[in-house]
């Protein structure tokens, strides 16, 4: 018989992720783009909600996690390490090893931050070009009322 057991704290709920998705693909839809895979992580890099639009290759999936876990392993949004890193390939490629090759340092990847600007979790979106991958993936932070990280100040 399962007994009660201690409860998480929980900064990025699953109805905050499902209302960021729905927002990048409104975003995506408003743009015209591709279709869209997007993926949303808590401050652990765990998965809160995930989803592809109908006609997305399969690596699309792997590519938006990687590109939200760049984000919240650094800290600033995925597009701004790689920008940062361009002249360092041996960094960026010692950090995909070490991420296990969960780590993809291209636009597309943003942190979503409490009132405090620290990060809770990260949004990653694939599918189109990188600008309109970040673009929706701040749509969809913004649209759930959350705010969103590129880089600090």
């Amino acid at each position: 018989m399962a007994g009660k057991v201690f409860r998480s704290s929980v900064q990025l709920t699953r109805e905050q992720g499902r209302a960021i998705l729905d927002g990048v693909f409104a975003q995506a839809r408003r743009a015209g783009t591709e279709p869209l895979t997007a993926v949303v992580l808590d401050g652990g890099g765990h998965v809160v909600a995930a989803e592809r639009e109908d006609g997305c290759a399969p690596l699309r999936f792997p590519v938006a996690q990687g590109k939200a876990f760049a984000a919240l392993g650094i800290g600033v949004a995925s597009g701004v390490v790689g920008a940062r890193n361009a002249e360092r390939p041996a960094f960026l490629a010692s950090v995909s090893t070490a991420s296990g090759g969960h780590f993809i340092p291209v636009a597309g990847g943003v942190l979503v931050l409490d009132a405090d600007e620290r990060v809770i979790g990260a949004v990653g979106v694939s599918g189109a070009s990188s600008a309109e991958d970040e673009s929706a993936a701040i749509a969809g932070i913004e649209s759930a009322g959350l705010v969103h990280g590129l880089e600090p100040l």
